[in-house]
């Protein structure tokens, strides 16, 4: 027998708890990045993030399984990307909000998301997604989203009837490259001149970049950082979630997990790109900058994750969520998978149909942006 529990907080759940759930050493599925993400929201009200995390313990108390979940009264952050939806809702006479997501704050990153301990049955994953189904009833949410799940989670979550929804994200596939250099030997001549030409532009402006890990980063760096990461926010007119303090405590605790390629202008800091990273991929996340150069988006966001990963022997780079741009720089398309348990049956019924009709244009996109690949085989 099962015994059920919500968090009000990641941090509530022990150390020695967190370390026996099955996380594939998932960097944003930590109790550091989690508490840290969600003291950040807590102290910005208007940003929507209430903890209430599934666990199910045996009856001695050990920990069976853990799913991440978060009441919802808004879109900001999720990327859920479902903005179309909440009319349907309104126009059936039902409120879009709250709704509940299992995912992780400001991050639309695929991983595991039905955490089970290492000696738990397989079966647990079923009684998570059936607690999830059934406390969407008990707070009255209209959905209950899955967001960015993996082929393990997405096979259970579909098996328990849930709609799956297909996304395009483009990521990069370590080949057993050498170097950068057998990286860019696989262009097309022309693909390869302009790429080239790029990361000339960044050290002609006299711009040098490094990648500096979480515990190698001193206050006046992470200064500079958190700077560069709310610099799209305010020329975009969004709203920073993180704060310094946040990123000194996540790089404090996750050290080598977290990767910052910054560039320099002398012993200046210019311009960041904040990166994480597990045993096998990098996960690139933000970016911004203090100086106007060409190239340099690309070259400190793309060309040097490539760069790392070849060096470190990871075999892939995922640079976030969109952009087009990332083809012609050897990201592939990829489909991620999201789900979703809609709790009235004609507006479940409509999405389900929507979705069908979605995923064929997902698919066509995902062809037509893979014919663009710079690559001279295109296998």
């Amino acid at each position: 027998m099962l015994e059920r529990s919500l968090l009000a907080r990641a941090e509530d759940l022990s150390e020695d708890d967190w370390r026996q759930l099955a996380t594939g050493g998932d960097p944003f599925l930590t109790r550091a990045f989690l508490g840290a993400a969600e003291r950040c929201v807590a102290e910005r009200g208007p940003l929507g993030w209430q903890p209430m995390h599934i666990v199910l313990r045996h009856a001695d108390r050990r920990i069976a399984a853990l799913l991440p979940l978060y009441v919802r009264h808004h879109w900001y952050g999720d990327f859920a990307m479902d903005y179309g939806w909440e009319p349907a809702w309104r126009q059936a006479g039902l409120a879009y909000f709250p709704k509940l997501v299992s995912g992780v704050p400001f991050t639309p990153s695929p991983g595991p998301r039905l955490l089970l301990a290492g000696d738990a049955d397989p079966a647990l994953a079923g009684a998570l997604i059936e607690t999830a189904i059934a406390l969407t009833a008990e707070t009255r949410a209209s959905n209950w989203q899955c967001l960015f799940v993996r082929a393990e989670d997405r096979a259970a979550l579909e098996a328990a009837g849930m709609l799956l929804r297909r996304g395009v994200q483009f990521h990069w596939c370590n080949r057993g490259y050498r170097d950068f250099a057998d990286f860019l030997a696989g262009f097309t001549a022309e693909k390869r001149k302009k790429m080239k030409r790029e990361r000339r532009a960044v050290r002609d402006a006299g711009l040098r970049i490094e990648a500096r890990h979480g515990d190698e980063i001193d206050d006046a760096h992470w200064q500079a950082i958190h700077r560069h990461y709310r610099d799209p926010f305010v020329r975009l007119g969004g709203m920073p979630a993180f704060t310094p303090e946040f990123f000194r405590a996540v790089g404090a605790a996750l050290g080598r997990r977290m990767v910052v390629f910054s560039a320099f202008a002398d012993a200046r800091p210019v311009a960041s790109a904040i990166c994480y990273r597990d045993d096998t991929a990098l996960y690139g996340r933000h970016w911004g900058t203090d100086v106007n150069v060409p190239g340099l988006h690309f070259d400190l966001c793309y060309h040097a994750g490539i760069e790392y990963a070849i060096d470190h022997g990871l075999q892939r780079f995922e640079p976030g969520a969109q952009g087009e741009h990332k083809v012609a720089r050897g990201f592939e398309p990829v489909s991620t998978w999201s789900a979703f348990w809609i709790a009235d049956p004609r507006l479940r019924d409509a999405v389900a149909r929507h979705l069908r009709r979605e995923d064929g244009a997902m698919i066509d996109y995902q062809a037509e942006m893979a014919a663009h690949l710079p690559y001279r085989d295109p296998a």
